[in-house]
């Protein structure tokens, strides 16, 4: 049975249910779901100690601060040297993926965004590995290794295309960014839903900022994140570990 979807160019037709696009769909729904078990969820990323020091104080400041750090540094950074890993994985140049991962876990600004990237990327390295993808193996035990070159395997594995990959894995960040804000602020569950709505009206452009970001324009843009996540390490009373 042939499925159609409506969409905003008009009317595109799908795979057959259950075929292979549906397939890629749905490891990447996995792969995005706040039910993989990596401890996303004990992660910040700098937003508490935001809310601590006031920089976040509700709703407004809130959607400012997450779609701030997703522009000017998720998608200046992770997310156009995603798109590089998961070509280096595809290709089978290990040293390229090395690299990548080393230059983004050199950009980590702060202990505790190092040892976010270090712990997700060994979590997931562990996930993989015991779910069959022999190439996860070496990484298990890599001190540097990084949650997007993981994130980047698994994509590759399973057949996912770049930008799909790179959507998810920008939705994933903001959806935990979004929850993180309703537990520290406090916001209500409308409020978390429409700073979700904000920023997937803004993803297209994100994505396609990082899509066409050459190598010598890669980087940070937010320092009051670095400052943030510094700060949060010497953080007297802590809901997260960074």
């Amino acid at each position: 049975m042939i499925t159609v979807m409506t969409t905003a160019m008009g009317i595109t037709t799908m795979d057959e249910l259950g075929g292979p696009g549906t397939l890629h769909l749905l490891h990447l729904l996995r792969l995005v779901s706040p039910a993989l078990p990596v401890g996303a969820y004990s992660y910040s990323r700098g937003l508490e100690y935001a809310v601590h020091s006031g920089a976040v104080t509700d709703e407004d400041s809130a959607r400012t601060w997450i779609c701030g750090v997703a522009a000017r540094s998720l998608c200046s950074l992770d997310v156009p040297v995603l798109g590089r890993l998961m070509d280096a994985w595809e290709a089978g140049e290990e040293p390229a993926v090395r690299r990548w991962n080393d230059y983004l876990f050199a950009s980590r600004e702060s202990r505790e965004l190092q040892l976010e990237e270090a712990q997700m990327g060994a979590a997931l390295a562990r996930l993989l590995r015991d779910l069959g993808v022999e190439r996860a193996a070496p990484w298990v035990r890599e001190s540097r290794g990084g949650y997007p070159t993981m994130f980047a395997l698994a994509a590759s594995h399973h057949g996912i295309g770049v930008r799909q990959a790179q959507a998810g894995y920008v939705y994933a960040w903001v959806e935990s960014q979004a929850s993180a804000a309703m537990r520290l602020v406090p916001l209500g569950q409308t409020s978390g839903q429409r700073i979700l709505s904000a920023a997937i009206e803004a993803m297209p452009a994100w994505l396609t900022a990082a899509a066409q970001c050459p190598d010598d324009a890669l980087g940070n843009l937010a320092p009051g994140l670095a400052m943030m996540s510094a700060r949060h390490e010497t953080q007297y009373s802590r809901l997260f570990r960074s």
